[in-house]
């Protein structure tokens, strides 16, 4: 009741741009829906092949296969989201400047209107689970990182501007499967193998290419674009200029952590060798 109650409000914001009607209304629900839906899904297939495949999962306590089982539908909505994004921006011609007349920032299509609405989905489910445990699943950084991010996605699926923007910060998903095994392997009790190494080595890259280089990337576009940014309305326009900043410091926040944890693995794979 609560987020159709929001969903709504925020769709009375960006009215003007007349782009709702009943059926895309449909579509961003069935989408949101759907991406709810898949986190249950996935969050009982997880504890259920856990359960056969694992012979650990059956001694975690009961707050840590909540964790596993939360983070597996986490991988899968990250695997997901960072395919999709990829071949939306970089592989297909929704976003290519010479393909259409119509200005990049005002470019919205059905896939990935379904795509911002499974993810929207995601987050809520996530969030959703992180306050009802709170803090097992993360302190305020989770909230704060889960809140801003639906409040720009919903405002982009609603008024159909900025897609493309949304679309290059979700592609930095792609780095959450690689901190949800190195919590799997902590937990599991191999945090001295060198797959918890190597699985540090490739977060640190994968950190590095999709959360920093990315948002350089990302800043310069927005600048170079900056006349037809200015066509956003006026709530989206100063969203764009906000929250993508205060991502951009939670993710070289996290990122110095990780640099340390890796520098401190590295360091006890030399000296066990």
């Amino acid at each position: 009741m609560g987020f159709t109650f929001y969903f709504g409000s925020l769709a009375g914001l960006v009215s003007s741009y007349d782009i709702a009607t009943p059926t895309k209304e449909i579509q961003w629900l069935g989408s949101v829906f759907t991406g709810v839906f898949f986190c249950v899904v996935v969050y009982r297939l997880t504890a259920i092949l856990s359960s056969v495949l694992f012979t650990g999962y059956g001694k975690l306590s009961s707050a840590e296969k909540i964790e596993w089982n939360n983070r597996g539908f986490s991988t899968v909505h990250a695997l997901f989201v960072s395919f999709a994004s990829f071949y939306l921006v970089m592989l297909s011609d929704f976003f290519n400047e010479d393909s259409q007349e119509e200005l990049v920032i005002n470019r919205s299509f059905t896939f990935s209107n379904s795509v911002l609405g499974i993810s929207i989905g995601y987050f809520l489910a996530d969030l959703a689970m992180i306050l009802w445990h709170f803090p097992a699943l993360g302190g305020l950084e989770y909230v704060l990182h889960h809140g801003l991010s639906m409040f720009s996605i919903i405002q982009s699926l609603l008024s159909g501007q900025g897609q493309i923007y949304i679309l290059m910060i979700l592609f930095s998903e792609s780095t959450t499967p690689f901190v949800n095994l190195r919590w799997h392997l902590d937990i599991a009790g191999l945090k001295s193998s060198k797959l918890y190494v190597w699985n540090g080595a490739a977060l640190f890259f994968g950190w590095l290419i999709a959360r920093i280089f990315l948002f350089i990337f990302f800043f310069i576009h927005l600048w170079t674009h900056f006349d037809e940014v200015k066509e956003i309305f006026p709530l989206g326009f100063y969203s764009l200029l906000v929250v993508p900043p205060v991502l951009t410091m939670m993710n070289l926040f996290w990122f110095w952590k990780i640099a340390k944890g890796l520098v401190r693995n590295l360091s006890k794979a030399k000296h066990s060798e």
